[in-house]
């Protein structure tokens, strides 16, 4: 089994697909109108808009409603990447080391998501995720 990507349900399908062309700097890939693609090297974020729920079960996913879901995004350098984009987003918290020894900060989408952005530092984090 393969993870293939990780769909967000949008009310505001362009908003949310400009702001994570800004966060991820990849281009969308409109599948439709109201469905698009942030393809990264190592994963794909789906955004679909509400009216697409209707196409599996109406009722089964509805935005602005994740508070169990962050999603995360490896980058070469967390604080440059936060110095980039800290005007532009809703800071959770800013980088810190984490016991796992990624250094990460947060931010919030603007349907609420959170979004964790991070970067190996400590030697046993750099190893793991060289292996991947």
């Amino acid at each position: 089994m393969k993870l293939a990507s990780m769909r967000l349900i949008a009310s505001n399908i362009k908003k949310m697909v400009g702001f994570y062309e800004m966060v991820t700097g990849h281009p969308a890939e409109w599948l439709a109108p109201v469905f698009a693609e942030i393809v990264t090297p190592s994963a794909t974020l789906a955004i679909g808009s509400a009216e697409t729920v209707a196409l599996f079960k109406e009722g089964s996913a509805e935005p602005c409603a994740n508070r169990s879901v962050i999603i995360e995004f490896q980058v070469d350098d967390v604080d440059a990447e936060f110095a980039r984009l800290k005007d532009k987003v809703e800071v959770v918290h800013e980088p810190k080391l984490m016991p796992w020894g990624n250094r990460a900060g947060q931010i919030r989408d603007p349907e609420g998501t959170l979004i964790s952005l991070y970067t190996p530092v400590t030697d046993f984090a750099k190893q793991r995720f060289a292996r991947r």
